[in-house]
């Protein structure tokens, strides 16, 4: 990439909403700071109610670099905790961190020029989930593939281009002003809701494959079951929310649902061929578990688990998302513009 003295480059803000991360918070942190950027760089931790040691890591972090610093959020849902961090910051770019998000080298240099270089509003690129044990090798074996997330590409890679999404993104500061920064209304699907109203709006999202953050998956069969239950429930209400931004992808979960539910029904009460619709699903994620190269043997077995987890809890979670949900977020105020504030560059 070209390089540009350090007074040209923009000043960036990380942002980076924190409930319970005491596993992976000083690592994603580091990561931040030793990423080779010759511009001024500022972390910004958003302080949830947590009930482990995540509030003194982030105190001692606090300590021992003063480009690090800590705001509350009290609620500890991630949107409020986005955008205080957000107000909090100073920088014309605003990067997008989890507590669990570990980014990779280069990651904030190529993401500045690919903003400037495209015109976008957000750039962004993979989630590459990574475990460290047996069951997360599974679960990043399934969230990598095409048939535990279908063609996202966020997910799965692909070349470069526009995007209805990316995985955290990095952002202009004046687009996230202009659009009032995150709908705290949605406790999940936020970074979508976000990026389709930017995109109404006329900004470009760029997915480039260059980007990468390190994801660390769900624990167990019950967290991951959680996490994809309120992500179907959540898709529901961006889709009654933004009429006309439903697709394909979306519907396969709690078409896969009602399908085996269906068969295992009418095979109990009409007849054993309509079993063939369960059967069907199990070979289907079975054999397609044979085609995730390099795992243990005792992850290939646990991957047929993590997929279906995967697909039925997403599928739950969207048939059965209330229209209280949707409701509440339709009649909320939608998101005001954020008050700019003056930016510094290194």
């Amino acid at each position: 990439m070209n390089t540009k003295a350090a007074e040209e480059l923009p000043a960036v803000s990380v942002i980076m909403p924190v409930l319970n991360e005491e596993r992976h918070l000083r690592t994603a942190v580091r990561r931040i700071l030793e990423q080779e950027y010759g511009g001024e760089l500022e972390v910004v931790i958003a302080l949830g109610p947590s009930s482990d040691r995540t509030d003194e890591i982030a105190a001692a972090l606090t300590a021992e670099d003063p480009r690090v610093r800590t705001v509350p959020n009290p609620t500890g849902r991630t949107p409020a905790g986005l955008n205080a961090a957000i107000r909090a910051s100073r920088h014309p770019v605003v990067v997008r961190v989890d507590g669990h998000g570990l980014l990779t080298p280069g990651y904030v240099a190529t993401a500045v020029r690919l903003l400037d270089e495209m015109e976008a509003a957000n750039v962004g690129g993979i989630m590459h989930a990574e475990g460290e044990n047996d069951w997360e090798h599974a679960v990043a074996a399934a969230m990598t593939s095409r048939i535990g997330v279908g063609n996202a590409a966020f997910h799965t890679g692909g070349l470069a281009g526009p995007a209805d999404t990316v995985y955290l993104g990095v952002f202009r500061r004046e687009v996230l002003e202009r659009q009032g920064g995150y709908n705290e209304e949605f406790v999940r699907a936020q970074d979508w809701e976000l990026n389709y109203r930017i995109r109404q709006a006329g900004g470009l999202v760029w997915f480039t494959p260059q980007l990468k953050v390190t994801y660390r998956p769900r624990p167990n069969v019950r967290a991951l079951a959680k996490q994809y239950k309120d992500y179907g429930r959540w898709r529901r209400v961006v889709t009654r929310y933004h009429r006309g931004s439903v697709n394909l992808r979306y519907l396969a979960p709690p078409a896969a649902l009602l399908g085996v539910l269906a068969g295992l029904l009418l095979g109990a009460l009409v007849h054993p061929a309509f079993l063939v619709l369960p059967v069907g699903y199990l070979l289907a994620i079975v054999l397609g578990s044979l085609r995730s190269p390099g795992l243990s043997a005792k992850s290939r077995l646990l991957l047929p688990v993590a997929l279906g987890t995967m697909h039925m809890s997403w599928g739950f979670g969207f048939l059965t998302s209330p229209r209280r949900l949707a409701r509440r977020v339709i009649a909320s105020t939608p998101p005001a513009p954020i008050d700019p504030k003056p930016t510094t560059a290194a």
